[in-house]
């Protein structure tokens, strides 16, 4: 009997485990256009978005999306109210110390924004006095905290979109981000017009990262390499390519 109820305890288990394998949570903040937002009816839509739907597919994987705010979404992530992020996350050298990455899946790199009738000096002592505006907690906040926090003002917002309202207004001098979600997202639109990128594109893999990835918790390495077999999987049948031709006019995936 005692073996019985043991085996029946095991067979539980493993049940468990397969039932929480069909749904794969997936978090994402939705506030990164054109890679993660959500559309008027409140739907996830964008590139990451149509990504994580073919690498769920090729892996068949049952997903389900969830919003939290950016600075939850690693706490989340370890807390287990999502099992994977989602949200065009970089790998840095910080956050492998507590997530484990999958391979990347596009690679860009980060740069200023700001008036086209101005000229600025992209050094600490040439942006002295001036409001840097970067999204709350993101490898941009870091950068700009770390490069130029003793001589800038930096201003944190937590979505995207309020930076370059910010922009916009006059608040802010600069913007630092990614140069894709910058030139789509915003130099390309009516608001965008009067300004341009500032200075060189910056890559320093300290902060800007070995590229974009999902993350997994370090103890899901199985579910991690099901995902890393379906991104070298789309790459190779075309259907990346497909989605990122729907959003952008040049190499995402980068070299």
């Amino acid at each position: 009997m005692k073996k019985l109820v043991t085996v029946l305890g095991l067979a539980a288990t493993c049940i468990s485990a397969s039932l929480f394998a069909e749904t794969v949570k997936l978090g994402s903040d939705f506030t990164y256009p054109p890679f993660n937002y959500k559309n008027e009816q409140q739907v996830p839509v964008g590139f990451d978005i149509e990504i994580a739907d073919a690498l769920c597919a090729e892996a068949k994987l049952d997903c389900e999306w969830v919003s939290m705010g950016w600075d939850g979404l690693i706490p989340g992530l370890l807390s287990r109210k999502i099992d994977v992020i989602m949200a065009s996350m970089r790998i840095t050298e910080e956050r492998e110390k507590r997530v484990l990455f999958t391979d990347r899946y596009y690679k860009t790199p980060a740069q200023f924004a700001g008036r086209s009738d101005r000229n600025f000096d992209i050094s600490p002592e040439g942006l002295k006095g001036l409001n840097i505006g970067v999204q709350r907690g993101t490898i941009h906040d870091a950068y700009i905290s770390d490069t130029f926090g003793k001589a800038v003002n930096i201003l944190r917002y937590d979505g995207q979109s309020e930076v370059y309202m910010e922009l916009v207004s006059g608040r802010l001098d600069l913007v630092f981000a990614n140069s894709d979600q910058l030139a789509l997202s915003f130099l390309n639109t009516e608001d965008g017009k009067p300004f341009e990128f500032v200075g060189k594109p910056v890559t320093d893999e300290a902060y800007i990262g070995k590229g974009t990835a999902l993350a997994l918790r370090k103890r899901d390495k199985e579910l991690a390499d099901k995902f890393n077999a379906a991104i070298a999987a789309i790459r190779a049948n075309g259907t990346y390519d497909k989605i990122a031709a729907k959003y952008f006019n040049f190499d995402i995936y980068g070299e």
